[in-house]
């Protein structure tokens, strides 16, 4: 028997991998189709994104404003079950200090990701 948790895990280090540091938007929007249910929503700290066109552009647009060497890190290993993971990140440049801090929350749907909410650390 499979583990929830290395399912969990997979798909939301995908997610962080080939979505949100992924700057080819044919890509993106590949591993999306793959990753997401048809019709996902992402809750945002000050905004709600619907769909899977909302998404690709959403993470096409953070990695454009924050440059070419900005990646999303995941921190430790995903959990989850019944439907429910988390998996804690870091972000900033490739070679230079963490940036931001937060983590991704997945509900599951038949191996894709139904809803995300991403949650923003405060700043230290």
């Amino acid at each position: 028997m499979s583990n929830p948790s290395d399912e969990y895990d997979h798909l939301l280090r995908s997610n962080l991998n080939r979505v949100f540091n992924e700057r080819d938007p044919a890509k993106r929007a590949e591993a999306i189709a793959e990753l997401f249910v048809e019709t996902p929503i992402m809750f945002e700290p000050t905004n709600v994104v619907n769909g899977r066109a909302g998404i690709s552009r959403v993470a096409g647009d953070l990695l454009q404003q924050f440059g070419p060497d900005f990646v999303f890190v995941p921190v430790g290993t995903a959990v989850g079950h019944h439907g429910l993971a988390h998996l804690p990140w870091q972000a900033g440049p490739k070679d230079g200090p963490v940036a931001v801090t937060g983590a991704d929350v997945a509900e599951i749907v038949d191996g894709r990701i139904a809803r995300l909410w991403v949650l923003l650390n405060t700043p230290a």
